[in-house]
């Protein structure tokens, strides 16, 4: 029987990584997903202007554009990205159970959520409004809002907010999506809705006649992309893929081309802070 020298430890150890190496990234990261041209994506699909689900089937919206844009950095052209709705209650837990690759859905960076996922970014800022009937004008900010009925999604803070810090005797009423408190607004089974501004924005867009933002905002809300906590290597990815978007101009011409027609004032690009 011919000899065989056993490689110490160590030197299996090196070798084992160099072959990982030469195979590209771990496939557990955001980098090694995509090595096959291939993304699952979290957006929302039911906020026009940031993210929407068209009649015929197609996502259009800054948040959309964003997500697009990143994916073509790390090499996923848009046919290779698969879309999953990921609603505020289910961001977290879609990207610890790894049903999508990364999320671009209005995330608001908090330190909390930052306890379960890790963010690049941001890549927006906008503040927390208020949306009511346009024939309303008893409402005129948060504080006007005791003994009225105000509506957010589930899993979002927003109304808590306002009830905590603005009008104690407020009456809130949670659904599943943003789409659902606008129905119910306009069919008078609430009296106000409030979340991000840019958010309620896009509704206004599409019912100009009928809705209005009232007052100004009153938080700062920073958007992050949402990916697994420990992927190092996928947020500094999508950081330089988010700088690149700004840089290029592409960044002001999503937003001009998915948000201009609304009322609400652009802002500039956020400094990336999230490392």
């Amino acid at each position: 029987m011919p000899f065989r020298r056993l490689l110490p430890a160590s030197a299996l150890a090196v070798a084992l990584l160099l072959t990982a190496a030469c195979g590209g990234a771990a496939e557990d990261t955001l980098k090694g997903k995509a090595d096959d041209g291939s993304l699952t994506v979290g957006i929302r699909f039911d906020q026009p202007g940031m993210a929407q689900r068209r009649l015929d089937g197609k996502f259009v919206g800054f948040d959309v554009d964003v997500a697009k844009y990143v994916a073509a950095q790390l090499g996923v052209e848009e046919s290779g990205i698969t879309w999953k709705e990921a609603r505020s209650a289910d961001r977290e837990r879609l990207i610890a159970e790894g049903q999508v690759d990364f999320v671009v859905a209005t995330y608001s960076i908090t330190d909390k959520r930052k306890e379960q996922v890790s963010f690049a970014g941001p890549y927006f800022q906008t503040g927390q409004g208020i949306l009511a009937r346009f024939s309303d004008t008893d409402i005129t900010g948060p504080e006007t809002l005791n003994g009225r009925r105000l509506c957010s999604v589930s899993g979002s803070t927003s109304a808590q907010r306002v009830k905590d810090e603005f009008a104690q005797g407020v009456h809130l009423v949670e659904y599943g999506q943003y789409s659902d408190c606008v129905i119910a607004l306009l069919a008078g089974n609430v009296d106000a809705v409030t979340t991000d501004e840019v958010i309620l924005a896009g509704y206004v867009a599409e019912n100009p006649e009928l809705l209005k933002l009232v007052g100004e905002p009153f938080t700062t809300e920073r958007y992050g992309i949402g990916l697994a906590k420990d992927d190092a290597e996928g947020r500094a990815a999508v950081n330089a893929a988010i700088r690149k978007m700004v840089d290029t101009g592409e960044w002001r011409a999503a937003l001009e081309r998915n948000i201009g027609q609304s009322e609400l004032e652009l802002p500039e690009p956020p400094e990336v802070t999230e490392e």
